[in-house]
């Protein structure tokens, strides 16, 4: 047994080398392995699957209906079940679903960022679209413009690349960002209407239709809605887009008032005004606006 004493002096000791471990049998793990996978999260995710290698949280909820629903929005997946379905059988449905899931979700993510960067900063020099084409706002406090405060000018001669249009508001450069988005919004939501009534009175009479009245909406995912008794809504945000595109959520509406549904005979009567609607369609799907 060794004394306290040299049990001292065998921790001064210089450690004796460890000998290498051995090389390692096994294949380098490869980069795509060796990370976290990639993720998607609900924010009221309360289940959580791996499709593939790709960490998808979900908001679950019980409902009344007959089968199990996958929608994928701006927040990520939300599924739905009736209440008699086990939770096994939920798993196994979701997991077949992955390719789906998994590309929906990355298209959602992808039009986020893309929203995103089409976030106006609202000064003077912002640029934002009206028609399909980018307008720069011009604070100009020596005027007060009695179209909704701002008043638009086009110059012809602007060199290709070059935003030809300028929109002139009436306020001071000292502004604060939520007073210019509001002036520029009051003055989008007046051409909005102006365009609205103006295309609705052309494609009416080629339909044999007849539209009552006209509002305005703010939806975030619903470009226009239909009543049996004429009355038609559209969003405004409709006037950022070219005038195709507003012409086809225009004779798609009043085409509801002909026949209330989507069936075929519903696209073949928005085909006798606009026949290339499917293109105009897309468009109107890819193409990120500003968020207001």
């Amino acid at each position: 047994m060794r004394s306290p004493f040299q049990l001292l002096l065998d921790l001064f000791d210089e450690p004796k080398p460890v000998p290498p471990l051995p090389p390692d049998p096994r294949p380098a793990l490869a980069l795509d392995d060796a990370v976290a996978p990639q993720g998607f999260r609900h924010p009221q995710a309360n289940r959580e699957a791996v499709l593939g290698k790709v960490l998808v949280g979900y908001h679950f909820r019980r409902v009344k209906r007959r089968t199990i629903g996958f929608v994928v929005g701006p927040e990520g997946l939300t599924v739905s079940a009736p209440r008699w379905v086990p939770l096994a059988e939920v798993d196994d449905a979701v997991k077949k679903k992955s390719r789906w899931i998994t590309n929906k979700l990355s298209q959602a993510r992808e039009r986020g960022e893309r929203i995103e960067a089409a976030r106006i900063e609202w000064r003077d020099g912002a640029s934002f679209p009206f028609l399909g084409e980018d307008v720069i706002v011009v604070l100009d406090p020596r005027h007060a413009f009695s179209e909704a405060g701002a008043m638009l000018n086009t110059d012809a001669q602007a060199l290709p690349g070059v935003p030809r249009c300028t929109l002139h508001v009436g306020l001071p450069h000292t502004a604060q960002p939520q007073q210019v988005r509001d002036v520029v919004q009051a003055w989008l939501m007046r051409q909005a209407r102006r365009i609205f009534t103006e295309r609705l009175d052309h494609f009416a009479p080629q339909l044999g239709v007849r539209w009552t009245r006209l509002s305005l909406s703010s939806a975030g995912t619903l470009w226009g809605t239909a009543q049996r008794n004429g009355a038609i809504r559209l969003n405004w945000r409709l006037v950022h887009f070219r005038m195709a595109v507003i012409d086809y959520v225009v004779a798609h509406e009043l085409s509801h008032l002909r026949v209330m549904d989507h069936s075929p005979r519903f696209w073949e009567t928005v085909a006798t005004v606009v026949p290339d609607y499917e293109h105009l369609r897309g468009q109107l799907k890819d193409e990120p606006l500003p968020p207001w």
